[in-house]
């Protein structure tokens, strides 16, 4: 019971503490300068600054401030603790005496100028103040200089300890009945009417009276907390990229001044790109990193180049975070990671363990699985467990229960971190962060204080203030429990990121495939050119990328800025990334020669469909060709990732068969038959070869509802939205577009609410798949677009893409966790299969998708309105297609199709006057998906291929170039000691592929 009149005499003390803590010996009167862009402190010293009074707005919006005084104590302060306690308006980033010293804000109210204070000490203040951009203009207050009554201070630590321990305890236990005698004579002792001089004697009284229960120490099973501090920070989110420049610098500032105060503590940050903003930014606060780092301080650990999305990048992109992100911290610091940690990501992939162990990742740490938001029926059940991916690879995973953002570290928190842990077998050891976080801040100082009183405290778990590797040694020491977890870790909340901000999808997966083909053809050109590999440019465009694929800019959950932003930053990478492309396809042909070089990135001979430019049309003499919309179409089979000449290409044969034809209500090929009725829906899709109805009802039928989320707008779709359906009645205008030899398609035309969609069904000669090549002007807010196909075949799953492989979810809520999983991600298809007949779903950015029974339905567009009260308004173009198949899953080229769908053939000028072909496997389900050259500048080949349908294979790998020595690799492109590979001849090795595994192989 807590009804004991004495607890509250303890609670109204505690509640006096800013009151009595903080002796003003001053104020401080500062000079202004407004600016919206960055400045350095030497040329932010030297600004024009004017007055500014006190109760005045000052600045504008997304704009800083910059406050300049100087500060003289006074002989009252000799001897003690001083801060400067600001109150200026925003987040300030504060300089003393030219050095940057530490930071105000929510949780660090002061900077401590001196430790010791001398009579007539001057410090030179110069603050940087963020104005805001969603909220009232700041307003100037008055900032003061303030004595800390230190020995008052630490008896407040003392009492808020003891206090809340008593309060976590047993109230029948001995050790409260303690607690309470040491409260009680406390109360007997201590007179609060003194003066402030008193106060000194009083603080050691009180701290005497205490001293013994602090003393008290665990027995020999007490669990133990390995304490890491940290501030998780958002690199944009509530704020752009431009103000998390400042962001950083306070953080680290403030946490560089708890390091020099307190010996023991160390600090964990991640995300190498903080680390390049302050290397590039603030110099001198780079030094100081430094040296802590060298120390063993501050631990650069975290594995990846920021904290990205793991649903939405592909698998080549987790690689480069970890290939950038770790190199950064060997090349400064000398550091090698071994630990994943992502604090708030929405999800984490199937073939992340593979990845991770590919890239010398041993460990992973992370928070989101248990913050829901009650928005879960069945919780996650461990804390640390065996986490086994896709592939059979495994690493070892701790789930801390709250953050990214703790509560003050004392000890009603650790209390807290060990009772309220979900695995309650098995485990004696946690991981646990401490430090503010989101927007960063860190640990301040009464998180350190209480942390010394808490060591070994009796009634709490036993805290050390750690590495968290050094809780991962412990743990394989001990022993892992026998919790063992296979698949992805399925987040069940923020389902809504698989979709919100949709040109942030576009632009991630244009990018993804354009850097890729920068990649290949400029090693092409390299050897057989002597082209220049431009690996430096790769490289940064590569990090331009990673940047984007942050947790809340490519999931679209932040604010417009930031979003106005990362399009022009996306645009930018694809211009980048077909810049380079093009310099090195102009080195593979002649452009003084007229003619018309064709080039397949991808590693197989591939029938293709080409579009033609109009000065290039009339090379294509011997080609049989559409001509439609003013456009010439070609189709041509082209080599494996590699060239032809147009005029020396070979027809392919497709066409030679051609049943094309089209009418308003249907399409047809020498393989398919479709119908539509009045709204351009699917009603009938006909296998001619088999004479199967494919479909059990309306196929690429538009689905809207309402999308109105309790909470976390652009984060969420609410699990019943499909009871909130809006009815789309209009029927559509249909035309016929085109009607071969190459390709029938028709136009279909129609509302969508408010909102307009404009789409071209288009059906190839020769081809199973049909493309609906899509434009909507998007109009809705808080509306969930759908396009739905309801199929006649019957299976208990759904297969859908994912990085390197593919996972198997059911397509039923038969038990919770299935119920869970309503909505949830793919890359480029996704698939029913039923024995031998497969229904696929492609995409070229469409990244959310639900399988219910025989309906599958991709995820199109939504309209949230917060943080980005724009989101996804305006155009939208993206191309689905849906393709069958009755030969069987293994021989279904489903993933060919999906490659080629996103990656369309490249048109040169000018003659190549030979065909080439790179990199060729004979077994299909191998995929050869990145080709480029080393990293270390050796001009060595590299090549990564995965096995795509979860099937051990052996399989030749034929190159279009001599090699003398094949290696195997890391995926950080470092030999694997002991792995041979067999070399059939000088092109063609020999390999064998477990289900899902990635090869990466070095070729000199």
């Amino acid at each position: 019971m807590r009804s004991q009149e004495y607890l509250f005499h303890i609670e109204k003390w505690l509640k006096e503490k800013e009151q009595r803590l903080y002796s003003p010996i001053g104020s401080v009167d500062f000079t202004y300068m407004l600016v919206n862009q960055w400045l350095p402190y030497e040329e932010a010293i030297q600004g024009s600054f004017g007055p500014v009074q006190p109760g005045t707005e000052w600045g504008k919006s997304s704009h800083y401030g910059w406050f300049k005084s100087t500060v003289i104590l006074t002989p009252e302060s000799a001897g003690k603790r001083v801060e400067l306690q600001l109150n200026i308006g925003g987040e300030s980033t504060i300089y003393v005496n030219g050095r940057l010293a530490g930071a105000s804000d929510l949780q660090h109210s002061g900077v401590m100028l001196t430790q010791k204070a001398e009579a007539g000490d001057v410090f030179e203040i110069l603050a940087e103040v963020y104005a805001g951009h969603d909220r009232a203009l700041p307003i100037y207050g008055e900032s003061k200089v303030v004595i800390v009554q230190e020995e008052l201070y630490q008896f407040y630590i003392d009492l808020q300890t003891l206090l809340q321990l008593r309060n976590a305890l047993e109230p029948s236990s001995l050790r409260v009945s303690e607690i309470d005698k040491g409260f009680r004579k406390l109360i007997a002792t201590l007179d609060w009417s003194t003066n402030e001089e008193g106060l000194q004697l009083l603080a050691e009284q009180g701290r005497l009276i205490l001293k013994p229960l602090l003393a008290c120490v665990n027995g020999s099973t007490a669990p133990k907390l390995y304490m890491m501090g940290q501030s998780h920070l958002d690199i944009a989110w509530l704020w752009p990229i431009e103000e998390t420049k400042r962001k950083i610098a306070r953080t680290l500032s403030n946490q560089m001044a708890l390091l020099e105060q307190y010996p023991e503590y160390t600090y964990v940050q991640s995300q190498p790109y903080l680390f390049q903003m302050v290397k590039d930014l603030y110099p001198e606060l780079y030094g100081r990193l430094k040296f802590y780092v060298a120390e063993g301080r501050i631990i650069p650990e975290g594995g990846m180049w920021v904290e990205p999305d793991t649903n939405i990048p592909s698998g080549e992109s987790l690689v480069r975070q970890f290939l950038y992100g770790k190199a950064f911290f060997r090349e400064q610091f000398g550091v090698e990671n071994e630990m994943l940690w992502l604090p708030d990501v929405f999800g984490y992939s199937g073939n992340l363990p593979q990845i991770m162990r590919k890239s010398g990742i041993r460990y992973f740490a992370s928070v989101k699985m248990y913050q829901t938001y009650d928005n879960v029926a069945d919780p996650f059940p461990y804390n640390t467990f065996t986490w086994e991916g896709i592939d059979g690879s495994e690493v070892s995973v701790h789930l801390l229960d709250y953050g990214p953002f703790p509560n003050p570290t004392d000890a009603a928190y650790v209390h807290l971190q060990w009772n309220e842990r979900i695995q309650k077998q098995d485990i004696s050891t946690r991981l646990v962060q401490f430090g503010y976080g989101d927007g960063g801040g860190g640990a301040n100082r009464d998180d350190l204080e209480s942390l010394r009183r808490m060591g070994n405290l009796e009634g709490l778990p036993q805290t050390v203030i750690a590495s968290p590797i050094d809780y991962f040694e412990d743990l394989q020491q001990r022993g892992m429990p026998d919790s063992h977890y296979v698949g992805e870790l399925y987040y069940p909340a923020h389902r809504g990121t698989f979709t919100t901000q949709a040109k942030m999808k576009k632009g991630n997966r244009a990018g993804e495939f354009a850097l890729r083909d920068a990649e290949l053809w400029s090693a092409v050109a390299a050897k057989q050119h002597g082209h220049r590999y431009a690996k430096e440019a790769l490289a940064e465009t590569w990090r331009k990328l990673l940047l984007l694929q942050f947790h809340d800019i490519l999931p679209g959950t932040s604010i417009t800025r930031v979003h106005v932003e990362a399009e022009k930053a996306f645009t930018m990478v694809l211009e980048e990334a077909r810049s380079m492309a093009r310099g090195a396809l102009q080195t593979l042909v002649a452009p003084h020669r007229e003619g018309v070089t064709l080039f397949n990135s991808l590693a197989w001979e591939r029938s293709a469909l080409v579009e033609l430019p109009s000065n290039m049309a009339s090379d294509q003499k011997l080609l049989s060709s559409q001509v439609h919309d003013n456009k010439t179409y070609v189709k041509v089979q082209l080599p494996a990732m590699g060239y032809t000449d147009l005029n020396t290409a070979s027809v392919s044969a497709e066409f030679l068969n051609n049943e094309l034809a089209a009418t308003p209500t249907s399409l047809e090929n020498q393989w398919l038959k479709l119908t539509l009725n009045t709204f351009g829906e699917i009603t009938s899709l006909i296998d001619k070869e088999t004479g199967e109805e494919w479909l059990g009802g309306r196929s690429n039928q538009f689905l809207m509802y309402r999308d109105q989320t309790s909470n976390y707008d652009a984060w969420e779709i609410d699990r019943r939205y499909a009871d909130s359906a809006i009815e789309l009645h209009e029927p559509a205008r249909i035309t016929v577009l085109a009607e071969g030899p190459l390709f029938a398609s028709i136009l279909v035309e129609r509302t969508l609410n408010q909102s307009t969609l404009t789409q071209e069904i288009r059906l190839e000669a020769g081809s199973r798949r049909v493309d609906f090549r899509t434009k909507i002007l998007w109009k809705e807010k808080h509306k969930l677009l759908k396009v739905g196909f309801h199929v006649n075949l019957h299976s208990q799953e759904v297969l859908s893409e994912i990085q390197f492989g593919y996972v198997k979810r059911p397509n039923h809520f038969s038990r919770i966790h299935d119920a869970d999983r309503y909505e949830v991600n793919q890359h480029k298809w996704s698939a029913f299969v039923e024995g031998d007949r497969c229904f696929s779903l492609l995409n070229d950015s469409k990244y959310g998708m639900n399988a219910s029974g025989k309906h599958m339905n991709l995820t199109l567009l939504r309209g949230a309105t917060y943080p980005d009260e724009r989101a996804d308004e305006g155009v939208h173009e993206f191309t689905y297609a849906m393709h069958i198949w009755h030969k069987g899953f293994m021989s279904d080229p489903v993933i060919q199709e999906a490659y080629e769908l996103n990656s369309p053939i490249i048109i040169a000028a000018g003659s190549a006057q030979q065909s080439f072909r790179l990199a060729h496997c004979d077994r299909k389900n191998i995929i050869i998906d990145t080709i480029k050259l080393a990293e270390d500048g050796s001009g060595d080949w590299i090549l990564r291929a995965y096995e795509s349908k979860g099937a051990t294979t052996r399989c030749s790998l034929t190159l279009g170039v001599d090699f003398k020595r094949a290696i195997e690799t890391n995926m950080l492109e470092e030999p694997i000691d002991h792995v041979s590979i067999d070399r059939i001849d000088a092109s063609t090795l020999s390999l064998s592929f477990t289900p899902f595994e990635v090869k990466t192989i070095r070729m000199s």
